[in-house]
């Protein structure tokens, strides 16, 4: 694949980039990755099974809503909990029902325990990266609509530490994916529902990732273009989860972008047609 490495696309002829957060705008994919490294590190001592990897956050957790990513990761490790509280197993083995709270023996405590070790890294501090807050301010000069597209319930905090907050007038984070009932990545629903908040046709709007959970999300949709962002997950990972282009940082594409926002001319450079979605 890096062999017959596709050109970069002119993203004039798009309406719309929908971003991913963590490890896409900001570097807060590596204190995901720490945060979860504490949690199921002593978790798995714990319960005697294989240690935790960070192939395991790659593989189990980037990219997808958290409760998601937690059962997946015990499922690695033939371990499944009660999925809260409330849940009849957890009731069934003797357990009080109510809120969870972190720590606790569900799929719902562990998350809640990562969140902890998460909020208190971001409170150290957390800048964007450079590259793509270059490319958001060319965006902004074409008027090109942005979205943040992201499986966190924290990417409004993350936003705000990172002073870009006022950027987006649309995120759908967990939070409003959960209100709205929404699938998460690598289900396409998150994107789609980013697009329509904004008034664009998905055909006519980029999908921005780093993880192959989020890039097929991009690819199982009717988007007219999904870019991977390498950091960490591997360019043929994303190449195999569908990205159509992929990049080691954003500044790469702070050149292609057209001067005017939302033209009616189709980038010419892979020969992507917004009328026609991503490519094959």
């Amino acid at each position: 694949m890096t062999d017959a490495r596709p050109a970069l696309p002119d993203l004039a002829g798009f309406s719309a980039v929908l971003f991913d957060l963590d490890g896409v705008i900001t570097p807060t994919a590596d204190l995901h990755r720490k945060a979860w490294s504490v949690v199921f590190t002593g978790y798995f001592a714990e319960q005697g099974v294989a240690a935790y990897t960070e192939q395991d956050y790659f593989d189990h957790i980037d990219g997808r809503p958290r409760s998601e990513g937690v059962a997946a990761v015990l499922a690695s490790r033939g371990i499944t909990l009660p999925a809260d509280r409330c849940d009849p197993a957890w009731i069934a083995q003797g357990g009080e029902p109510g809120a969870d709270s972190p720590g606790d023996g569900t799929v719902e405590g562990l998350g809640l325990l990562k969140n902890e070790d998460f909020l208190a890294l971001l409170n150290e501090g957390i800048d964007a990266y450079p590259g793509s807050v270059a490319l958001l301010d060319a965006l902004a000069g074409t008027g090109t609509e942005v979205a943040v597209v992201s499986s966190s319930k924290n990417a409004v905090p993350v936003l705000t530490a990172a002073g870009l907050i006022d950027r987006f007038e649309v995120i759908v984070d967990g939070n409003r994916a959960a209100a709205e009932g929404l699938p998460g990545k690598p289900a396409p629903d998150t994107y789609s529902f980013g697009a329509s908040l904004l008034g664009v046709e998905t055909t006519r709007a980029v999908v921005v990732e780093d993880a192959t959970s989020g890039v097929a999300a991009g690819a199982a949709g009717d988007f007219g273009l999904v870019l991977g962002v390498d950091r960490g997950a591997g360019e043929e990972a994303l190449y195999r989860a569908g990205a159509d282009v992929v990049v080691a940082d954003l500044a790469e594409l702070v050149p292609l972008v057209g001067a005017v926002a939302g033209s009616t001319t189709a980038p010419s450079t892979l020969n992507v047609d917004p009328s026609e979605g991503n490519l094959s």
